[in-house]
């Protein structure tokens, strides 16, 4: 009989025992950060704990902040529904079905006035998921800090705004990829004068794994994606040692304890030296900066409580990996939104990390470790051979607009799921240890109500503003999307007079065209 092979869920295969030793000479907070970007890392400051909230109205997401921040949550991370990542209003035929389901819905500046009342912008730091709308989304929250008398030069947070992994694995596009590019380029401008403490991208691998890649995928397709913003950045003549500070990264956590470790420890070394290649001399602008979301596609249905397992599981790895930023989901999310009671656990789950468990002490605890080391050095080679095909093929745009990227991560989902049929992966609760007694859980749901609500609310803003006003910031953007002006402080104007994000969306559909 074969021996039987252990191996990573990248296919990398696990010895028995490792004895190898390796000096470790670096430091955590020197090139190239393999140990950490700071060189205390958390016992200087623990890493940002976030909730990712959103749903149905502004009004109920801002409740659901306002309770979030009083359980010790130390920055907001917005979802957004369907039709506001898409560009549509909620009344569009194409919101129907969609609105406020997997986000808030928001139609205009009045929505985020709503979504954020009471809460200091100045004082916390968000996270916005969103990508082909997120010039207009930021424009909004810019508009909101104004009203609110901030400082916009003070006000911090991300906006993901990768749309690159959105033609690769997740399909929240709208215009064609070098549009759509312009809009992630014209962002780092003018953010990189206007909104100077803004990450002005958040490089997201958390949903090429979602669509079912290896580890390695998720580094090498990120971190390629990563190499091709840098490129249009520079292209553009941004100095990359100012705008490359304002890059950060979203990666997802799986259930693979050490590899996720490795993983993370590879990316920022490659990181710094695809940076340093590029040109980027100040360290800052070399580090690879992070926050990871633990994995939704590992959550299971059957069982849930055992995902309060699992999450923690991933938790752990994140914060040993040594991220900057983390949210925890909620054992119940396989089912639907998060109830609060999961979502308090999820949160409580960081905090017992950070405070109880004793590993934010010292500084990347497992440095030396014979078998981390040695997994560090395997995935940053596998994932320096994926880079070096898409660098052949041109860089990524070219590997996604050929489909390279989108067959590799379907082969991986593919071999995952048959491994799952066969038996050859055990997922505790689904193909082994399961039970017969069905699904109980309290689960959240928005109903369908919402559509009419927001659409209400469309009708009231447009026959109380100034629908003069809105036809000249519209067709002004309109010009400037013709040409090659940045059209940030365009779409700012429209927001401010009003406009909705469905009639500034469909101006540069006009001009852009649909991808």
């Amino acid at each position: 009989m074969a021996e039987k092979k252990f191996t990573t869920t990248s296919g990398i295969e696990i010895k028995e025992v490792y004895s190898e030793p390796r000096l470790i000479t670096e430091r955590p907070g020197e090139f190239p950060f393999t140990r950490g970007i700071q060189k205390d890392m958390y016992r200087g400051k623990t890493w940002t704990m976030r909730q990712y909230a959103g749903f149905s109205t502004a009004e109920e997401s801002n409740k659901r902040y306002h309770y979030l921040l009083g359980q010790g949550t130390m920055g907001l991370s917005v979802a957004f529904d369907l039709p506001t990542q898409i560009g549509y209003d909620s009344d569009h035929p194409m919101a129907d079905g969609e609105v406020g389901k997997v986000g808030v819905a928001i139609d205009s500046l009045r929505d985020m006035e709503i979504l954020f009342d009471g809460i200091e912008l100045e004082k916390i730091t968000t996270s916005m998921t969103i990508n082909a709308t997120a010039a207009i989304l930021l424009s909004m929250y810019i508009a909101v800090a104004k009203k609110q008398g901030a400082d916009i030069q003070q006000i911090s947070g991300t906006i993901q705004n990768d749309i690159l992994k959105e033609y690769a694995a997740r399909g929240t596009y709208i215009y064609p990829p070098k549009p759509s590019m312009r809009l992630v380029t014209d962002v780092f401008e003018y953010c990189s004068q206007q909104v100077p403490k803004w990450n002005t991208i958040s490089i997201s691998g958390y949903h090429i794994r979602e669509a079912g890649s290896t580890a390695v995928q998720e580094l090498a397709f990120t971190l390629a994606n990563g190499k091709a913003y840098l490129k249009a950045a520079i292209d553009k003549g941004l100095e990359i040692n100012v705008f490359a500070k304002r890059l950060s990264f979203f990666f997802n956590c799986h259930n693979n304890f050490f590899e996720e470790i490795a993983k993370f420890r590879a990316a920022r070394r490659m990181w710094a030296k695809m940076t340093q290649e590029l040109g980027a001399s100040d360290p800052s602008a070399q580090k690879l900066r992070f926050h990871t979301q633990t994995g939704g596609s590992t959550l299971t249905a059957q069982q849930p409580l055992n995902n309060i397992v699992r999450v923690g599981n991933q938790a752990l790895a994140a914060v040993l990996g040594g991220t900057q930023s983390l949210h925890t989901n909620g054992y119940d999310e396989a089912l639907s939104l998060p109830t609060e009671a999961a979502a308090k656990i999820a949160l409580r789950t960081q905090q017992i990390i950070a405070f109880e468990s004793g590993v934010t002490d010292t500084v990347d605890p497992l440095a030396g470790s014979y078998f981390v080391e040695h997994l560090t050095d395997e995935i940053e080679a596998a994932a320096w051979k994926y880079i070096e095909t898409i660098d052949a093929m041109g860089g990524a745009v070219n590997a996604i607009e050929s489909g390279y990227m989108q067959q590799e991560i379907g082969n991986a989902a593919y071999e995952y799921q048959q491994d799952l049929e066969e038996g050859n992966r055990i997922l505790v609760g689904v193909n082994k240890f399961t039970e017969n007694d069905g699904v109980h859980a309290e689960v959240f749901r928005v109903d369908d109500s919402i559509r009419k609500v927001q659409t209400d609310k469309l009708n009231k803003l447009k026959a109380e503003r100034d629908s003069i006003a809105v036809e000249k910031a519209l067709a002004e953007l309109a010009k400037v999307a013709a040409g090659n002006e940045n059209l940030m402080p365009h779409i700012l104007t429209a927001v401010e007079v009003y406009a909705t994000l469905g009639e500034i969306a469909d101006t540069l559909r006009k001009e852009f065209g649909e991808y």
